[in-house]
């Protein structure tokens, strides 16, 4: 099965369509303060690469949530669309968006040392800390 193929998806209302040219078979979660904040919850998310088109982007609200990252939802029903990186337009988009959720890993597991007390997943993933994090991707938040 190929890591990587053409996947569709939308919002709650169906405001905003996506086509990811080159999204994961690979599922991440992030603990981090801002995604939990975010969601309610650790953000689920698949790296669909930088090759994402938007239809409604008139219905989409991006958020700058730091120096290095950005997040889009819906204006009109509030779903969370993705998280961005500025530099190179990386999108991540939640995991619960796309059309078809079927052959999916739940590989990885960010910002691990963040993770509140009172959940956990029992799959078996790769964990890296905020201090792994911000040394693959950027500067420390503080």
């Amino acid at each position: 099965m190929p890591e990587t193929s053409e996947q569709t998806g939308s919002c709650l209302c169906g405001a905003v369509r996506f086509t990811a040219k080159n999204a994961s078979r690979k599922v991440g979660a992030c603990h981090c303060g801002m995604c939990r904040k975010w969601g309610g919850g650790p953000y689920m998310e698949i790296d669909c690469g930088t090759e994402v088109t938007f239809e409604g982007e008139d219905d989409i609200t991006v958020y700058n949530s730091s120096d290095w990252a950005e997040r889009g939802f819906c204006r009109k029903c509030g779903s969370n669309l993705f998280y961005r990186l500025k530099e190179n337009r990386q999108h991540m988009i939640a995991v619960g968006l796309f059309d078809n959720q079927e052959d999916l890993d739940f590989e990885i597991q960010v910002f691990i040392d963040k993770k509140p007390s009172f959940y956990s997943f029992s799959q078996q993933t790769k964990d890296l800390t905020e201090a792994e994090i911000f040394a693959m991707y950027g500067p420390s938040e503080e």
